[in-house]
């Protein structure tokens, strides 16, 4: 998670501060994590999914690219779920149309 933190810090404008919302994982409350000045961590309330665009991804990869699958082995289990997101990814529309909230806009100041 402090890589991932570090790594997000370093594409965040020069003049912005970027606010990261974060589900009830347990590494996103880890009493070792460094957050950067530039970044907020803002956890969700337990029990809303609603509020966590990353649940919709998920619906819809199982619903369009990963249902009533047969796997022979691992490696075809991790090619399909690449797979699957590597499409998802490149499509920005679909990724906007499912991941875009009301309340998570970039603000001005």
């Amino acid at each position: 998670m402090n890589a991932h933190l570090a790594e997000i810090s370093r594409t965040v404008a020069e003049d912005a501060h970027a606010v990261l919302v974060l589900d009830g994982a347990g590494w996103h409350g880890s009493k070792a994590l460094r957050v950067p000045d530039n970044i907020s961590l803002l956890p969700l309330p337990p029990y809303a999914p609603e509020l966590n665009p990353v649940e919709n991804v998920w619906a819809y990869l199982r619903a369009n690219r990963l249902a009533i699958s047969v796997f022979e082995t691992d490696d075809d289990i991790v090619a399909r779920c690449c797979d699957a997101w590597n499409l998802f990814a490149n499509d920005s529309a679909t990724v906007r149309s499912i991941t875009t909230r009301e309340y998570a806009k970039t603000v001005k100041n």
